[in-house]
C-alpha cells in the first residue's frame, strides 16, 4: 500500500504528529536518522498501528503516494538544511516539503523560494500546543505554495484542534514564510502574557504575601471568567503542585531563572525592523533576560536599598484590581501583536487575514483563549481594523478598567516590585490614546545636533534651524 504522508524525525513531537495522523486515518510512514529511535517508536507508541518506518529517504518515497506529503519535525537552524539536503536527491517536481519546527521565518523564506526554483513545494508551519497538542490536536499555521495546501489541508484539518464550534485551528496562512512568521508573532504574544501573569503573581505573592493555596485558588476563579485560558489554568494547577520531597509548593522551589528558545525575541528584533510598536512583548524577552542575571541580582539585592514589598491597604480590593489590570493588559498585547501582524502583511505581501488568524488560535495553541473569540468578533465587524483598541468592545472593556490597571502599577512601584510588561502595557495604551507626544522635542533635539530637519505643525515643508 502507499501512505499519505511521511514523518523525517520521530522525536516526541513527529511520533505524536504520526499518532495523530493515523488516528484520523492517515497511514503514515516515519523515518529517522537514528534507526534506534525509529524502531522504539515502532514496538512502542506506534505498535500495532497503521504506521510503518523506512531506513532511508529512497524507501520513504517509495511508500507515499504521488504527490508526496514529507513533514519534517527537525530542530530550527543548520539541522533543517541538512534535512532538505538528504531528502532533495530523492523528491520529483510537485512534491511537497513541510518544516513543522519552529524556524526563523526568513530561513523559510529562502528555502521555499530556492526549492520552488527546482520544481518543488514547501511549507513552513507553526505547530503549537506542544506535545500533548501534537497527539490530539494543536493549532497549525501552515505558509507555502497555495497549491501545496491545498493538497495537504484535508490532512491538517482532520489533525487540528478544534473549537468549540467545531472548526478546525488551522487556516492556510500566506506565501512563502508567512506560517512561521505568524508562530513567531504567537510565541511572542505567548512571552508577554506568561510575564504579565508571572508579574500578577509577584504582587500577590511578595506583596500581600499570599500563599501559593491561596493563589490557586484565585487563579482558578479568575479561570472561570474574562481571564479564561490555557494559561490561566496550568498557572492554578502549578499553585496546587506539592514537592514530593519537602511537601513545599513546588514553584516556591524553582529557580527564578526564565529561559527562552529564540522566537520571543526574534519577533522584538523584526518588530523593530518593520517599525512596529510592541512595548509589552519586548518587556517581556528583556525580563528573561534580567532573570538570567541571577548572580549579579543576589549581589544587588544585598547592597541596593529600596523600598520592602509589602502591601498595606485593602487587599481584597488590590487582588480584584489586579485581576482587571491583567485583562486590560492582555487585551493590549493582543492588540501589539496583531498590529505586529498587520505591519508585517504589507511589508512581507503576506495578506493575512487578522480574523482569521483569531480563528485558528482559539483552541490547540498555547495562548488559547475565550478572549480570542471576541477578537475574532472585532474582525468580522471591520476587517480592516487598525488597532484593537479602536473596536468598540474592547475600547470599552479597557477604559471601564483603567483605574484598577493605574492602581496596580502604582502599588507595584510603590512596593519596589517590578512589573516591566503591565507598566509597558498601560504606557502603550497613554500613548495610542494621545494626540501629542513629546517627540517634538526629540526631533527638535536631532536637528540642534545632527541637522536631521523637523515638520512644523502650522505649515507644510521641512525646516532646519540654526539653534545657537
Amino acid at each position: 500500500m502507499t501512505y499519505k504522508i511521511g514523518i523525517v524525525g520521530l522525536g516526541v513531537m513527529g511520533h505524536n504528529l504520526a499518532l495523530n495522523m493515523e488516528l484520523n486515518g492517515f497511514p503514515v510512514a516515519g523515518y529517522d536518522l537514528d534507526a534506534a529511535k525509529t524502531k522504539a517508536f515502532l514496538k512502542g507508541p506506534g505498535a500495532g498501528k497503521n504506521i510503518i518506518g523506512v531506513d532511508s529517504p529512497a524507501a520513504l518515497m517509495a511508500a507515499l503516494e504521488k504527490p508526496r506529503r514529507i513533514l519534517m519535525m527537525v530542530p530550527a537552524g543548520a539541522p533543517v538544511d541538512s534535512a532538505i539536503a538528504h531528502l532533495k536527491p530523492h523528491l520529483e517536481p510537485g512534491d511537497i516539503l513541510m518544516d513543522g519546527g519552529n524556524s526563523f521565518f526568513l530561513d523559510t523564506e529562502r528555502r521555499n523560494k530556492a526549492l520552488e526554483a527546482e520544481g518543488f513545494n514547501y511549507i513552513g508551519t507553526g505547530v503549537s500546543g506542544g506535545e500533548e497538542g501534537a497527539l490530539w490536536g494543536p493549532a497549525i499555521m501552515p505558509g507555502g505554495q497555495r497549491q501545496a495546501w491545498e493538497a495537504t489541508a484535508p490532512i491538517f484539518r482532520a489533525i487540528a484542534a478544534k473549537a468549540e464550534d467545531g472548526q478546525p485551528c488551522v487556516e492556510y496562512i500566506g506565501p512563502r514564510g508567512a506560517g512561521h512568521y505568524l508562530k513567531m508573532v504567537h510565541n511572542g504574544i505567548e512571552y508577554g502574557d506568561m510575564q504579565l501573569i508571572a508579574e500578577i503573581y509577584d504582587i500577590l505573592h511578595r506583596g500581600l504575601g499570599l500563599s501559593a493555596r491561596e493563589l490557586h485558588a484565585i487563579f482558578a476563579e479568575w479561570n472561570q471568567g474574562e481571564l479564561k485560558s490555557y494559561l490561566i489554568e496550568i498557572t492554578a494547577d502549578i499553585f496546587e503542585k506539592m514537592d514530593d520531597e519537602t511537601g513545599r509548593p513546588l514553584v516556591d522551589l524553582i529557580l527564578d531563572e526564565a529561559q527562552q528558545k529564540g522566537t520571543g525575541k526574534w519577533a522584538s528584533q523584526n518588530a523593530l525592523d518593520v517599525g512596529a510598536p510592541i512595548p509589552t512583548i519586548n518587556a517581556a524577552v528583556e525580563s528573561r533576560i534580567l532573570s538570567g542575571l541571577k548572580a549579579q541580582r543576589a549581589t544587588a539585592s544585598r547592597v541596593i536599598r529600596g523600598p520592602r514589598p509589602e502591601y498595606k491597604g485593602n487587599r481584597a480590593r488590590l487582588i480584584d484590581a489586579a485581576r482587571q489590570a491583567l485583562y486590560a493588559s492582555k487585551i493590549t498585547s493582543y492588540a501589539q501583536g496583531l498590529g505586529l501582524l498587520k505591519i508585517a502583511s504589507e511589508e512581507y505581501q503576506y495578506n493575512l487575514n487578522l480574523g482569521e488568524i483569531a480563528k485558528i488560535w482559539r483552541a490547540g495553541c498555547i495562548i488559547r483563549a475565550g478572549l480570542l473569540t471576541d477578537i475574532m468578533a472585532a474582525y468580522q465587524r471591520d476587517p480592516a481594523l487598525v488597532n484593537l483598541l479602536l473596536d468598540d468592545t474592547f475600547r470599552a472593556a479597557v477604559e471601564s478598567r483603567q483605574e484598577a490597571w493605574r492602581r496596580v502599577v502604582c502599588a507595584a512601584v510603590e512596593m519596589g516590585i517590578p512589573v516591566l510588561a503591565l507598566s509597558a502595557s498601560l504606557a502603550y495604551f497613554d500613548a495610542y490614546r494621545s494626540e501629542r507626544l513629546p517627540a517634538n522635542l526629540t526631533q527638535a533635539q536631532r536637528d540642534y545636533f545632527g541637522a536631521h530637519t523637523y515638520r512644523r505643525v502650522d505649515r507644510e515643508g521641512t525646516f532646519h534651524t540654526e539653534w545657537i
